[in-house]
Formats: C-alpha cells, structure tokens, sequence
C-alpha cells in the first residue's frame, strides 16, 4: 500500500504555462483558429501531460492483461473460462485483433498474466504476476482479499515501470479475462451511484435473458459484499478482477512518470474510475480512446470527464480502441509541430 501512496503521491498537474504556449502556436498556424477540432486539444494535452513542447510518440507500448473471474460460475458469460488462456497464446503469437492494430500503429503489445485460472506455458513475450488463479465468485463473498487487490495494482505499477526503462511516450491499457464485462458493471455501478441496470450490457454477446441473469448476479454481489464507494482498494477487492487492478497501476504509474495514457473500453474504464477515485489527477493524464458499445462505458466517461476521440460501435476490448487513437493522438502532436504559422508560410492574417 506504501507504494500506491507514493505513486499516487508522485502524480502531478500538467504544465499548462506549456498548455498556452502550445494553444498560441495552435492559433497561429495556417488555419482559421480551432478548425483542426479535437486534434488541436489532443496536441495541448499532450504537451502539459509530458511537459514537451513538440511530443514526439514514438515510443507506444499496449498493455493487455488478463485474468479469469470466479463469476462465470454463475452463467454470466457466452464464453468458456478456458477461452482467457486460449487467447493470451493467440496474443504471444501475433494473431489478435489488438497485435493487428498494434502492428498498424507501430506500437508493441506487452502480455501479462496477472490472474489466469491455469498455469501458461512460458513463451517468449510473457510477463507472469499472477495473483490467484482467477477471483473467487463474488456472489458468496469478496473477489479477492484486500491485500491480493494492493498486490495486483502494485503489479501493474511494477510492469509499467518495468517498461518504461526502455521508453514509453504513450502507454494503452487493454485487457482479457472471460466474464470481466460483471466486476466491471459492478464497479461502475458502486462507483458512479448508478443502478447496476444502467450499467450493464451484453458483453461479448449474451442474449436478453442472461443479460437479466447477469443484472441479478451483479446485484447480488453488491448487497452480499457491500463495496465502500468511499475506498477504490475495498471496491476493487470485494467486486473487481486482477487485470482491472493492474491496468489502475498501469494508469497511475504512466501519471507519475508524465506519461499520457489512451484508455480502451469498458474494463478499462474500470481500472481508470479505480485510479481515478486513489487519486482524482490521474485522470489528466487519460485520454478516452473511444466509447464502448457497453452502454456502462459512456457513465464511466461522464464520471471522468472525458470525451471519447473515436466512436465506433467497438466492444472488443484487448487495448484496439486505444490502438485506433494512436494515429489520431499522433497527427496532433505532428499538425503542432509540423504545420507552418502564417510568418514562416509569408500568409497574410485574418483581418477581423
């Protein structure tokens, strides 16, 4: 718990004296001011998160971590849990969506096990902080014990820094656990005061019927464990998964290091609510890649403050959507630093 404290305690504001200067440039170069939309405010961000003037992102690293949850037991999933372990090797071997669109944006995909419910074979490209093997089913008591939920976000804080050695401009979190579509409506739900019906959606694909089964099933674990709005680590313990607890370490780790993070879906939404409530200024630090087609996405967002870059009906997970506005967060940073102003282009001003 020392460590988060100092993690979270390392986190601070953007530069936003580089903010304004950025915004000047913005504003003078050879354009009618803010015709550039989001990419202009993408830039600016960019440069109080990393107190660079010119962000170059080169350096673009995918965090996809998985873990299983003892929740499936109860139906809620269209998915066998032996699917988690099935497509971490189909991750190590380069054949996901997200090591398609990590290849497209130039960035390297990171794989780790932070609660799979088997043994994986080691392979090349593996990280191994497991856990447990899986949570327990959160219907008959806490997903995990308060220590286990401080030991999986010091996990990810331990991965990114990890990492970071080797240079990290832009960080991307993603996931894979079988059923984390439920711990993730459940945090939501206790964190943002909604209903767990407003929060929940159909997953990867469940009907109308056992999407009334999952609602009950979420349901239930909150009144059986009574998560503390109040304390992100007994929401996370009681409700949440290990990779959701690693992707909030990932989070506040690129915070304290300056280092923007382009947030995926609906899990890790999650895991930045999590972070988000340990220290409310790590949110400066994210970017919403996109909005889920999980209709508890967009509530995560509005409890952030955040507006998506992309929306495109994704549902994926693995980290894609942060993938896609890889190429959207660097065409900002280079319209700001490659764009000619109206004095080196000789072009005459707007008048009035």
């Amino acid at each position: 718990m020392d460590r988060i404290s100092a993690m979270a305690k390392a986190i601070k504001e953007p530069d936003r004296s580089l903010m304004e200067r950025a915004q000047a440039r913005l504003d003078n170069l050879t354009k009618p001011p803010g015709s550039l939309g989001r990419l202009e405010e993408l830039a600016k961000i960019l440069v109080g998160i990393t107190g660079k003037e010119t962000p170059i992102l080169k350096n673009k690293v995918i965090f996809t971590l998985a873990g299983d949850h003892g929740v499936t037991d109860e139906g809620v999933s269209a998915y066998p849990k032996a699917v988690t372990a099935q497509m971490v090797y189909n991750f190590l071997s380069g054949g996901a969506g997200i090591n398609v669109l990590a290849r497209h944006a130039g960035a390297r995909v990171v794989v780790a096990d932070m609660g799979v419910a088997e043994d994986l074979r080691p392979g090349a490209g593996l990280i191994v902080r497991k856990i447990n093997y899986g949570t327990k089913n959160m219907t008959k008591g806490p997903a995990m014990t308060r220590g286990e939920a401080v030991k999986a976000i010091e996990a990810g804080i331990a991965i990114f820094e990890e990492e970071f050695k080797d240079g990290i401009d832009i960080a991307c979190t993603g996931e894979m656990g079988i059923g984390n579509t439920t711990p993730s409506s459940a945090i939501a739900a206790v964190l943002t005061g909604k209903a767990v019906s407003e929060v929940s959606g159909k997953g990867a694909g469940i009907c109308e019927e056992a999407l009334l089964k999952k609602i009950a099933v979420i349901e239930k674990a909150i009144a059986v464990n009574k998560p503390n709005p109040d304390d992100a680590i007994d929401v996370l313990s009681k409700v949440g998964g290990f990779e959701i607890g690693g992707l909030a370490g990932i989070i506040l780790a690129a915070a304290s290091k300056r280092v923007p993070v382009l947030i995926d879906g609906f899990i890790s939404g999650a895991a930045a609510l999590i972070a988000y409530k340990i220290r409310p200024m790590t949110k400066n630090y994210m970017i919403a890649s996109h909005c889920s087609v999980e209709k508890g996405h967009r509530i995560i967002l509005k409890e952030l403050g955040l507006e998506p870059v992309l929306d495109l009906d994704l549902r994926l997970g693995e980290g894609t959507g942060a993938a896609l506005a890889l190429h959207i967060a660097e065409a900002g940073v280079k319209i700001l630093a490659e764009m000619a102003t109206f004095e080196s282009a000789n072009i005459s001003k707007k008048v009035k």
